[in-house]
Formats: structure tokens, C-alpha cells, sequence
């Protein structure tokens, strides 16, 4: 289809309140029809969100989450205007389901691409030009490769980009932006803890066959 212009993606804004890139996601996924792109964005949750994120969040609740058998644990934070909202249903559900996403995603270190360290991303950069399927290559080509690899490392390291594991055609963002429209609030995702049983202790490994050995010796 043709290229969304500027000019189409910022009417939409306007009427929903949405992030320009969650607009011009509606309208590329609705073939620039603007009237569905609205649509679009009012059942993904996200139409008038936007508008809402500048607002102070002090509110809110620490939530958990233990995995069966006690060997994951996770503390979340998510933040909500008052007092109110945070004791709504739907936003302890929200918090529950953060959680567990927490839980269910490893490899999650931050909440959101913002929250990476320079040196992180530096580190990445450095790890990617390095790579041998590119050496050869001219160096403009060589450069877009290593941007969108570097894109797609930093939103594997962050909570908000992971596809929300109860329904994968959504992100964690867009889970919370959903609950930010139903709500009527400014509701952030501030920070998570993961416990790992036994993570970063120094396990005493054993050799029985050896140990029998060298007690028969000592028995001579």
C-alpha cells in the first residue's frame, strides 16, 4: 500500500490521543482507512491513553507472584493516579498479570527500552558489528543491519515489548494501555524483581565414583 502521510497519522492522533506511532501502526494495519484505524485503536485499548501519560502516578500497588513449586518469585510495581483505581478489580488483575509476565520472561531485564543503560546498548552495538555474516559487507548496508538487530536485542530485554503471554497479539504495552483506557488513569509499570531459587550461590558439586575411591584407599 502506499506510504501513511504525516498529515493522515496526525488527524488520527488528534481524534484518539494515541501515540503517533500507535497511529500510524492503526492506520498501516487498516490499509490508511481512518475511520477503522480508530476503531482500531479504541479495541486495542490504546485511543486516548496517550493523552494521559504526562499525569503524576503516585498510587498503586506492589504485587506478586509465586511459580508452582516455589522456585520463581517476582515483586512489580505499577503505579495508578488514586487510591481509588488501585483497589479497582481490573487493576489488581492488571498488576497479577504483569507479574506472571515477569515470571514467565527470563531474559526480561528493564521495563522498557528507555530504562537501558548506555553502556548496555554499547555493549550490544559492539557485539553485532563484530558479527562475521556482516564483515563483508558495504558499510551503509552493514549499518542498517546492525540498527534493526540492536532494535530487536533491546526489546527482547524489556518488559513493555514482550508479547503478553494470555493473548500474543498484544504487547505488555498495549495490555496497560488498554487498562489506562478502561480505567480513566495514567498507569505506569515502574519496576520488577525476579527471585530465582538458588540464583548466584556457589553449588558444591560432588564426585561419588571418586569419593569411594579414595576411601577404599584410605581403608588399605
Amino acid at each position: 500500500m502506499a506510504e501513511i502521510e504525516a498529515k493522515v497519522v496526525q488527524e488520527l492522533r488528534q481524534k484518539t490521543g494515541a501515540g503517533m506511532m500507535d497511529c500510524k501502526k492503526a492506520l498501516v494495519e487498516n490499509n490508511g482507512d481512518l475511520l477503522k484505524s480508530e476503531e482500531w485503536l479504541r479495541k486495542k485499548g490504546i485511543a486516548k491513553a496517550g493523552s494521559k501519560a504526562d499525569r503524576v502516578a503516585a498510587e498503586g500497588l506492589v504485587g506478586s507472584y509465586i511459580h508452582t513449586g516455589g522456585r520463581v518469585g517476582v515483586l512489580v510495581e505499577i503505579n495508578c493516579e488514586t487510591d481509588f483505581v488501585a483497589r479497582r478489580e481490573e487493576f489488581q488483575t492488571l498488576v497479577r498479570n504483569v507479574a506472571m509476565q515477569v515470571a514467565a520472561c527470563p531474559n526480561v531485564e528493564y521495563v522498557k527500552v528507555s530504562d537501558i543503560p548506555s553502556a548496555v546498548v554499547n555493549k550490544e552495538t559492539e557485539i553485532e558489528i563484530g558479527r562475521d555474516d556482516i564483515a563483508n559487507k558495504p558499510d551503509a548496508v552493514k549499518e542498517k543491519i546492525v540498527q534493526g538487530r540492536i532494535e530487536k536485542r533491546l526489546k527482547e530485554m524489556t518488559l513493555m515489548d514482550q508479547p503478553f503471554i494470555r493473548d500474543q497479539s498484544i504487547t505488555v504495552e498495549e495490555l496497560v494501555k488498554q487498562a489506562i483506557a478502561q480505567l480513566g488513569e495514567n498507569i505506569q509499570v515502574r519496576r520488577f524483581v525476579r527471585f530465582i531459587l538458588g540464583e548466584g550461590i556457589e553449588k558444591q558439586e560432588s564426585n561419588f565414583a571418586e569419593e569411594v575411591a579414595a576411601a577404599q584407599v584410605g581403608s588399605k
